[in-house]
């Protein structure tokens, strides 16, 4: 079935087209001259044909013994040669006077011009006629099998053998013979299959580059070319030679099969090697030069006819695909839980690709419909996948090569084509074939072992070709190319549907939270105010008693700690807050005019909304009762430390020192129940107090459940703080002095509360209005001195009244309930925001920084 060249160099053949050296047949001669038509090599039967020994020929101008006219024409047809593989025919050229014509090939090899001479046939009929005719009856076919059958008969009806086969190469090396046309009596080898050692890939290589290769007798004795060697001792490359020889082996093996000449002609289909037209003959036979030529040519149209062909079929087959996509795409993007649906992705994914079963691997999460493997195999499946080259189609007939085991459910599922559906190795869609059991039929037992003959290591050439047949198990039919291809576009439309569904899943979380912090920024707005106005409440109607004054004061302490905390954890969106900070809030009040009064030292730490709450009133209590009875009432100090244990609690200790002599209470009042017993009971932590006379001492155990770490990020290292000193000023009572003030706040009670605030900071003159319109209308009265705008005012803002104030360079400051959620229009953006509930604190140091008084 295959030529094999004589001498070949075997460390090169993976690397350079392969050098077919030494001889010719003898049905013609061969000269080759160089680039001045000098002749440098010629066969030994060069005297049958031109009556000139080689001795003569060799270092002579070929025109010295070719007519003119002969050289001439020559040397118009090696004008015209075009690319490395190019062979030029002239018929019926006379190269010898009075002597019949000869036909012609030219080519150049290494350098040189190639000549080889056949004897003429003088038929000069119409090429273009038969070839047209020979095509005409391929077309009229209406399917491969029948087109195959057709090629194989216009061949044999054109070159006269006794069989011609169209043999065709599996993608693994194999051959089968998919088409016959013989005489009648000789057997049949339709069907049979072939080995891949059966035609080497060196072989191969001659084939894509030298489409014809013929044999006219087996027992012919080859003629040697001389000099063998150049004179830089290279052999003359003979691979595009319509003579040359062929190895000894490939002789044996045709004698072997009975096989007295042989033609092959190759199919080339998008320039690789798609098959041959096999001819053999078991008597001598050499068509002439003339019509190997037009078989060649014949070869040359079938190819492009079948190229045609299936690529029609393959166009076809992609379009029917591609609207199997395009509805896939469809009804996903209008239904999204079809995705995670097994039996309908099966039935749509297999309308484009057959498959007897369908496994859907999302998230770890697996579904099946059809025949797949059992859930453990199929899990073997996707880590094996995981394996393979990322982001790509797989596909194989054969998971037990790739599947350790995998032959356990090779009856199930023998074949998988799998799908990718993300990005990175993780999803999978996955179709699956079954075993496939079948017989095929070879030509000879495909599993012998290489022996060693007298032309070296081969396949001992076949002594008998009687079909041989092998039951093929544990594969499942193959996916082909054009099933690869279309799954490439179902995984670029899978892959589409993933994404759009992850963007329409994040656009509707991103709506989600949008919603979600709008609901707890207007919540947050809502508890502030009314933590601000029960504040106003209190602070408005405080009676003449002195003891009622103090509970007042008392109460509204508790409530402005509650305050403080609210404030502090929902600035992050209802999250974590500082534990410092709440120590700072907290003692600042009572700390502010003295120094070193409160220290505080630990690692950064963060507590959760609840332990934050909780923690702001134990803190409170602690505050309050050292600044009534302990260090903090006569020049002491208090020192607040806390770190965490090895199993991640927060362990907070309070120590005073340096006050008046400690006695434990007399009775148990609310405050000493908030401090004992809040951490235990709200928060599963513990708590002890102890009131030594030196100081009183507490100490706190918080579940690590309620603590974490700050977030820390790339970037320059940040110094952790080190013990903390509360140090702040006390407002100046001064600081509004001789100012007017314009308040404007929808709710009464927080405004008088705002009032009485900027009163007590010295304002001669406060105006309080609680909508748009009166607010304009005051300033239409008269610009005051500086102003404080409630942001939110009912359904409107308060940014005309800050228009206005910006127009008349009044400086002003806003004030809200939402926290940072507070959205400030551009021109705005940079102007101070005062949390509510009011504070003398927060009210004086931002209107300190507003007016550069601090």
């Amino acid at each position: 079935m295959a030529d094999q060249p004589l001498r070949v160099d075997l460390t090169n053949c993976d690397r350079e087209p392969i050098h077919i050296v030494g001889s010719i047949q003898p049905i013609g001669f061969l000269i080759a001259v160089s680039a001045d038509w000098i002749i440098a090599r010629v066969s030994e039967n060069v005297g049958k044909f031109l009556g000139r020994s080689s001795a003569e020929l060799i270092g002579q101008p070929l025109a010295a013994f070719i007519p003119s006219r002969a050289v001439h024409d020559l040397r118009n047809r090696v004008i015209i040669l075009r690319g490395p593989d190019a062979v030029e025919r002239l018929f019926g050229c006379h190269l010898v006077e009075g002597a019949p014509p000869f036909d012609i090939a030219i080519h150049l090899s290494g350098g040189q011009i190639v000549i080889e001479a056949e004897p003429g046939s003088a038929e000069n009929g119409d090429a273009t006629g038969i070839v047209r005719s020979m095509v005409g009856r391929l077309d009229q076919t209406t399917e491969l099998g029948g087109f195959y059958r057709e090629g194989a008969r216009q061949v044999r009806a054109l070159l006269g053998y006794d069989r011609v086969m169209v043999y065709k190469f599996a993608a693994d090396g194999s051959g089968e013979v998919v088409a016959e046309a013989c005489k009648a009596g000789i057997g049949s080898f339709f069907g049979l299959h072939y080995p891949a050692s059966d035609i080497p890939q060196q072989a191969r290589q001659l084939y894509r580059r030298n489409i014809l290769r013929i044999i006219g007798d087996v027992n012919a004795d080859a003629v040697r070319i001389v000099p063998e060697l150049d004179e830089e001792g290279r052999p003359l490359d003979l691979s595009l030679s319509v003579l040359r020889s062929v190895s000894p082996i490939h002789i044996e093996y045709l004698k072997n099969m009975g096989v007295r000449a042989s033609l092959s002609i190759s199919i080339i289909v998008e320039d690789q090697l798609w098959g041959l037209f096999a001819c053999h003959n078991y008597a001598p036979r050499c068509p002439t030069f003339e019509r190997r030529s037009v078989s060649e040519l014949f070869a040359q149209m079938f190819s492009m006819r079948l190229e045609s062909r299936e690529r029609r079929a393959i166009v076809e087959y992609e379009r029917r695909a591609r609207d199997i996509s395009d509805q896939l795409l469809g009804a996903v993007a209008s239904d999204e839980t079809l995705l995670n649906d097994p039996d309908w992705l099966g039935d749509i994914l297999t309308n484009a690709i057959p498959a007897d079963g369908v496994g859907v691997w999302i998230n770890g999460n697996y579904a099946f419909s059809g025949t797949t493997p059992p859930t453990d195999g199929f899990r073997r499946v996707i880590r094996a996948l995981n394996g393979t080259a990322a982001g790509k189609v797989y596909a194989t007939d054969h998971i037990a090569a790739l599947v350790p085991g995998g032959e356990e459910f090779a009856s199930l599922a023998a074949g998988m084509l799998a799908i990718p559906i993300s990005r990175s190795p993780r999803d999978y869609i996955v179709l699956f074939r079954s075993e496939l059991t079948r017989s095929v039929r070879w030509a000879g037992d495909p599993h012998k072992p290489i022996e060693y003959g007298p032309n070296g290591p081969r396949l001992t050439p076949r002594e008998s070709f009687q079909e041989w047949k092998e039951l093929v198990e544990g594969r499942s039919a193959p996916f082909t190319s054009s099933e690869l291809r279309v799954a490439e576009t179902l995984r670029a439309t899978l892959i589409e549907v993933v994404l759009r569904l992850a963007d329409e899943a994040a656009a509707e979380r991103h709506q989600a939270n949008a919603r979600q912090e709008l609901l707890i920024a207007e919540l947050n707005h809502r508890v502030r105010n009314i933590l601000g106005v029960i504040r106003g409440l209190i602070r408005q109607s405080q009676p003449e008693e002195e003891a009622v004054k103090e509970f007042v004061k008392l109460v509204d302490g508790r409530i402005h700690a509650l305050a403080r905390a609210h404030n502090q954890i929902t600035d992050d969106h209802w999250g974590p807050a500082p534990l410092q900070a709440l120590i700072d809030a907290e003692a600042a009040a009572f700390a502010a005019e003295r120094q070193n009064s409160i220290v505080s030292s630990g690692d950064p730490v963060l507590l959760n909304p609840q332990a934050y709450s909780t923690m702001a009133l134990v803190l409170h209590e602690l505050v309050t009762n050292s600044a009534k009875y302990g260090s903090l009432s006569d020049g002491g100090r208090v020192l607040i430390e806390w770190h965490r244990n090895n199993v991640g609690d927060l362990m907070l200790d309070w120590q005073e020192a340096g006050g008046p002599p400690v006695t434990p209470p007399s009775r148990r009042g609310f405050g000493t129940t908030i401090i004992d017993r809040s951490v235990p009971y709200d928060l599963g932590g513990t708590a002890s107090i102890e009131y030594a006379e030196g100081g009183v001492r507490a100490n706190f155990r918080i579940p690590a459940r309620h603590v974490s770490e700050p977030r820390s990020f790339a970037g320059p290292a940040i110094k952790l703080p080190g013990p903390t000193q509360l140090h702040k000023p006390a407002p100046p009572p001064d600081l509004l002095r001789g100012r007017t003030v314009l308040i404007v706040e929808d709710s009464l009670i927080i405004a008088l509360d705002a009032e009485d605030i900027v009163s007590r900071l010295g304002a001669a003159n406060v105006t309080t209005v609680s909508t748009i319109e009166a607010a304009l209308d005051s300033l239409d009265g008269g610009t005051p001195s500086v102003a404080i705008l409630d942001i939110n005012l009912g359904d409107q803002t308060s940014f005309p009244i800050a228009d206005r104030l910006l127009d008349r360079n009044v400086p002003f400051l806003f004030a809200t309930g939402y926290g940072e959620q507070a959205k400030l229009p551009m021109e705005h953006r940079a102007r101070p925001v005062v949390q509510k509930p009011y504070t003398l604190e927060n009210l004086a140091r931002s209107l300190g920084d507003l007016l550069g008084l601090r």
